[in-house]
């Protein structure tokens, strides 16, 4: 991070407003480099603005948009001023500054990438809870239906396991039983009441037995009647 805030926020300025048509200036690039480097804000200012047409251009080129470019400058400015001391040769300013500016630009992307991996780790760990918590929810119902059925009389039970869980049309059940037709509705059509609780509709109970039953049958296998 900048060390200070005045010279990061008047290159904020410089940048935004002309980054695309620096000037190069007819000053002693190496005079200014070197009082940069002993710490004169005002002189690093002016050694990057002799560079930063040449600096847009590689931060461009790397992060592809115009605002990416210049807070990639501006990070480089960041770094710049706190090494400037590491800096030997006031004449290599330029190169060592591209150096900078070239691994901030490869940090970020760096960055997005993880943070774009890590984004798509997390979606896909969602939707493994979101599939656990369904079936979770669709076990949880099964059992609450089993128990339902299992609390019918009887004769009311055996109907509704041969029509939904043994898939019997109401003329097999009748013969399997030796009961009318009629009396064999009956007791679907009573059971199907006692087991409608909370819904509002007797079909809405029945296909959903209906469907609980297939999976039963299908978790099970062809079971012997």
């Amino acid at each position: 991070m900048f060390l200070y805030v005045k010279p990061f926020l008047a290159l904020a300025r410089l940048i935004s407003m002309d980054v695309r048509t620096g000037r190069e200036g007819m000053e002693d690039r190496d005079e200014y480099a070197s009082a940069a480097i002993r710490g004169d804000e005002e002189a690093l200012l002016r050694r990057i603005d002799m560079d930063k047409r040449q600096l847009y251009g590689i931060a461009f080129a790397y992060m592809r948009n115009e605002e990416d470019a210049i807070e990639a400058i501006q990070e480089t400015v960041c770094r710049v001023w706190a090494k400037r001391r590491t800096l030997r040769e006031a004449k290599y300013f330029t190169t060592w500054t591209i150096r900078i500016l070239i691994r901030v630009c490869m940090d970020e992307k760096k960055k997005r990438k993880r943070e774009q991996q890590q984004s798509t780790i997390d979606a896909s760990r969602m939707q493994r809870t979101v599939e656990a918590n369904d079936e979770e929810e669709d076990a949880a119902a099964r059992l609450d239906m089993a128990a339902q059925v299992q609390a019918l009389p009887a004769n009311y039970r055996m109907v509704v396991v041969l029509k939904y869980y043994r898939d019997r049309t109401i003329m097999e059940i009748a013969e399997l039983l030796e009961k009318p037709d009629g009396t064999i509705r009956t007791w679907l059509n009573k059971a199907l009441k006692l087991l409608r609780s909370d819904m509002t509709k007797t079909e809405e109970v029945e296909a959903y037995v209906r469907g609980i039953g297939k999976r039963e049958a299908a978790g099970r296998g062809d079971a012997a009647d």
